[in-house]
């Protein structure tokens, strides 16, 4: 008899060949697999255990999906099941993944756990571009954030986003990209780089390049397939579109 074992691991940004070793590992001896919707389902045909029960709790804004909370109640009813069960969620759970809810669900009910680290989007969007996201005299840093429609940023948290030479990386944030693109160009002096990488490092990988300044002519009607990242800030010169040995649908706008 197995003792009750849950491992909240992050499946990769996208691409099957992204999830870690020790992920894959894990899953060929699960005997239970809570999966999110950001999965790549590859993953779980080349790795999961045939004996293994497949479990899909997706969660995505605006349509039918699990809510958090039955999530939450799945990985502890899971969890204390006799066997190994692995919660695969896409990227890096650490990442604006929301695993705080099951990791408290997972405490309360003294449930042992193990988190296992994976590619976050940002890491992969970056390898996938073959541009790096901080680069000597140009970006010393990065910033991993989120925005909403009427997230709470105060004018000085703009101005420091629009002045800094840090690249800026938005998660979840394409449909309230115009608000974000206003924002920053009320309070920008130097125009800065955006890429937004939709579907980064699957076979549909598309990128729309544009600047702070002109996103509005370029950009700002154009329709965005989820789930897509955004990148702001001057590494983004270094881009020099797509590598001949993958095959991307990309859209080029003039760059400033």
């Amino acid at each position: 008899m197995k003792e009750p074992k849950v491992i909240l691991a992050g499946a990769g940004p996208g691409e099957a060949g992204l999830i870690t070793i020790k992920a894959a590992r894990y899953l060929e001896k699960a005997d239970y697999v809570l999966v999110d919707r950001l999965v790549n389902p590859e993953i779980i045909q080349l790795h999961a255990s045939p004996k293994a029960e497949i479990v899909y709790v997706g969660k995505q804004g605006g349509k039918e999906s699990t809510p958090q909370e039955i999530i939450n109640a799945l990985v502890v009813e899971y969890g204390k099941k006799d066997g190994l069960t692995v919660r695969l969620k896409g990227g890096d759970i650490a990442f604006f993944s929301q695993v705080i809810f099951e990791i408290q669900a997972l405490n309360a009910n003294q449930i042992p756990f193990e988190i296992v680290p994976g590619v976050t989007s940002a890491s992969g969007a970056s390898a996938s571009l073959r541009t790096p996201l901080t680069a000597r005299g140009v970006s010393r840093g990065v910033r991993i954030l989120t925005y909403h429609d009427g997230e709470h940023f105060t004018n000085y948290d703009w101005k420091n986003m629009a002045d800094t030479t840090d690249t800026l990386v938005f998660y979840m944030s394409s449909k309230a990209l115009p608000e974000l693109v206003h924002n920053l160009r009320q309070h920008a002096y130097h125009d800065k780089t955006i890429a937004i990488i939709e579907q980064a490092t699957t076979s549909q990988e598309r990128v729309l390049l544009s600047s702070v300044f002109s996103f509005e002519d370029e950009l700002a009607d154009t329709i965005i397939n989820q789930p897509a990242l955004v990148i702001i800030g001057e590494v983004m010169k270094y881009y020099e579109g797509p590598s001949h040995v993958k095959d991307h649908t990309v859209s080029f706008f003039k760059e400033h």
